[in-house]
C-alpha cells in the first residue's frame, strides 16, 4: 500500500512510518510548511499528523493554532476529496472535545474546547465531517490521549527526572487516573485499521487499555530506574497556590503543567476495538510506560 504521511518527521511520524516500512508499505513524506506542496495522487491513503501542539508555557500566539491545526487540514482534505485515494485519517485530539472530563470520555461526548489549541482541532473535525464524501471514500478523526514512546519527551521526561534524582514527589495528596497511549499500540491501531475495510467512517479514541494515577506512574518509574518511591502528601491548596503565582513567574510550575500532572482524564478505546473485535491492544498501559521509561537511562 502506497501512503502519504504529513509530519513524518516529528514523534508519531517517525515510529509510524518505520512500523509501516516494516510491514510492506510504501511512504511518501509529505511537508505542508512548504506553501508549493501539492499531494502524491497514486497514494491509497493519507494520515494527517501534522499539527500545532499544545504550547502549555501558553506563548504562542492563538492565530497560528488556526492557520496550522484548521486551515492546512482543510487544504489537505479539500485535495483528497479531489483524488483517488480511498482513507483519510486526521489526527486530532482529546482536547479537541474536553480539557477536563469527568467520568470516561467516549467519541460522542459533546465537543467544548477552551483553548485555541483544542478550538482549532474541534473546527477542523467540523469542516471534515460537513463535507459530502464520495462513495469508497472512507474519514478517521483519530482522537489519541498522551502519546509516548522512546525518543519521546514532555511531562512523562520531567516526571522521570524528578524521580531518577531522588527528589519526592510532592504532589502525591492529588488523587487522579489518566489514560495514555503507547505508540506501540497507536502504530498497532493504524495497520488495523489501513488493513480492515469493513472500519466504517468515524471518530475513534485511541488510549491504551488501563488508566493509570501519576503515583502509580512514580512507583514505576521508581521500580525502572531502582529508586525508592517518595510520594509527599503535600496540602493540595498550597501547591494550587503556588502554581497560580508561577502563571505570573518563571517557576517551573504553572496552573497548566499542575492540571497536566494531576488532574483525571480517562478516556474509553472500546470503540475502536470492538469495530475491529479485538478484546484489548498487544501492550499494557504498563509495559508501554515501562518501554519508554527505560529508553530515559540511554
Amino acid at each position: 500500500m502506497i501512503i502519504t504521511i504529513t509530519g513524518i518527521s516529528g514523534f508519531v511520524g517517525q515510529n509510524l512510518s518505520k512500523y509501516l516500512r516494516d510491514q510492506g508499505h510504501f511512504l511518501n513524506g509529505l511537508s505542508l510548511r512548504n506553501e508549493n506542496w501539492s499531494l502524491d495522487k497514486s497514494s491509497e491513503a493519507i494520515i494527517h499528523l501534522a499539527g500545532k501542539a499544545h504550547d502549555t508555557s501558553n506563548t504562542s500566539d492563538s492565530e497560528s493554532y488556526f492557520k496550522v491545526n484548521r486551515d492546512l487540514t482543510i487544504s489537505l482534505f479539500d485535495q483528497f476529496l479531489n483524488s483517488d485515494i480511498k482513507d483519510f485519517f486526521y489526527f486530532s485530539s482529546v482536547k479537541a472535545v474536553a480539557d477536563t472530563i469527568d467520568g470516561i470520555l467516549e467519541e460522542n461526548f459533546a465537543g467544548n474546547p477552551q483553548t485555541p489549541y483544542g478550538q482549532s482541532k474541534f473546527e477542523a473535525e467540523n469542516y471534515l465531517f460537513q463535507q459530502n464524501l464520495p462513495a469508497g471514500k472512507r474519514l478517521f478523526i483519530i482522537r489519541p490521549c498522551m502519546i509516548h514512546g522512546p525518543g519521546n519527551k514532555g511531562n512523562l521526561n520531567l516526571l522521570y527526572k524528578v524521580v531518577e534524582k531522588g527528589i519526592p514527589w510532592p504532589l502525591a495528596s492529588f488523587q487522579n487516573h489518566r489514560s495514555f497511549l503507547s505508540i506501540d499500540n497507536l502504530n498497532f491501531l493504524i495497520l488495523k485499521m489501513l488493513l480492515n475495510k469493513e472500519i466504517a467512517t468515524g471518530v475513534y479514541n485511541f488510549a491504551d487499555d488501563q488508566a493509570l494515577s501519576t503515583n502509580e506512574l512514580v512507583r514505576i518509574i521508581a521500580n525502572v530506574s531502582g529508586k525508592k518511591e517518595k510520594l509527599w502528601k503535600l496540602n493540595a491548596q498550597l501547591i494550587s497556590g503556588i502554581a497560580k503565582i508561577g502563571d505570573f513567574t518563571k517557576l517551573p510550575l504553572n496552573s497548566e503543567r499542575l492540571k497536566k500532572l494531576t488532574e483525571s482524564y480517562v478516556v474509553s478505546n472500546t470503540k475502536v476495538k470492538n469495530a475491529l473485535k479485538i478484546s484489548s491492544l498487544p501492550v499494557s498501559a504498563e509495559e508501554g510506560l515501562k518501554k519508554t521509561i527505560k529508553s530515559f537511562q540511554k
